[in-house]
């Protein structure tokens, strides 16, 4: 999907991405590291917004340093900016059919991409309104609706997880819980809108235990980091993720970690005594000692 060799990311006279050989293959790569680590800029080269400063980057086979490669490209690119606020005033139809018209496609399209989304009844309301869940799958189907086959997602949880303090420093509050649900409903989602997905984050735990691959950003260094979801990768396909919306299909992590905690061992049984051994215990009396005797004191 997106091979980069040698390449580098310089800003400001320094580098954000020291030049390094790595691929993106199928699948959803998460990307976490402190803020100001150079993670938008990043996101920003893999959108063709800006060039890297060495090295060779290609995307879905192309080459973006010549104008057709950039073109074909941007094509099956979809990009999704970690704040659109621009776009506030606009209702949520408004804002997805708009994209859809930029990316050449019909208004059935941005339709279609609204009842996908459950955003049939929020097509009214503007951007600014919404809640930051809702507001979030208004931006997913802007960057989808065309049917890209990479997906950039720039620090998408970001607006949820200020919307819900005190999570993610643990402390307990109705907000975590909140959080919990709304990603619990996102995570499958965003497996299902394009065969590669690449999301960023500042924190790893925020990715962690459902991203395929897990890359941190931190001094201009890209490191992988062990993932959780090691086994959820082996046979996940495009096929497989673009199914996931099946009836009866879960692939949310959070409620099979729900299900696992509820899974408790059962008791071992008591001894049942049977009648005759209730006869012989019956029986039993309790033996005095004899006068003079120590036994007991």
């Amino acid at each position: 999907m997106i091979v980069a060799r040698g390449m580098g990311v310089r800003r400001g006279g320094r580098w954000l991405l020291r030049p390094v050989t790595f691929g993106v293959p199928e699948g959803v790569v998460g990307l976490a590291g402190p803020p100001g680590a150079g993670k938008s800029t990043l996101l920003a080269t893999f959108a063709t917004l800006r060039r890297p400063n060495a090295g060779l980057l290609r995307i879905l086979g192309h080459d973006i340093s010549n104008a057709a490669g950039l073109r074909a490209a941007r094509a099956g690119i979809g990009y999704l900016p970690a704040r659109f606020s621009q776009a506030e005033s606009m209702t949520a139809g408004e804002f997805v059919a708009y994209a859809a018209y930029y990316k050449r496609m019909s208004a059935s399209a941005a339709r279609s991409m609204l009842r996908r989304l459950d955003l049939a009844d929020a097509a009214g309301t503007e951007l600014a309104l919404l809640p930051p869940d809702v507001r979030l799958r208004a931006g997913l189907a802007a960057a989808c609706v065309h049917e890209p086959t990479v997906l950039l997602l720039d620090d998408p949880f970001g607006e949820l997880c200020a919307a819900a303090e005190p999570w993610p420093t643990g402390a307990a509050g109705p907000g975590g819980s909140t959080l919990t649900a709304a990603m619990a409903e996102l995570i499958p989602v965003l497996r299902t809108l394009a065969p590669a997905v690449v999301v960023t984050a500042d924190a790893t735990d925020t990715l962690a235990g459902w991203c395929d691959r897990l890359f941190t950003l931190a001094r201009g260094r890209l490191t992988e980091q062990p993932t959780q979801s090691a086994g959820a990768r082996r046979g996940r396909s495009a096929a497989d993720r673009r199914g996931a919306d099946a009836p009866g299909r879960q692939d949310a992590p959070l409620p099979q970690a729900v299900n696992a905690l509820r899974r408790r061992p059962a008791r071992p049984a008591l001894p049942q005594l049977q009648l005759p051994q209730l006869a012989g215990l019956a029986g039993l009396r309790a033996r005095r000692p004899p006068a003079g005797s120590t036994t007991g004191v």
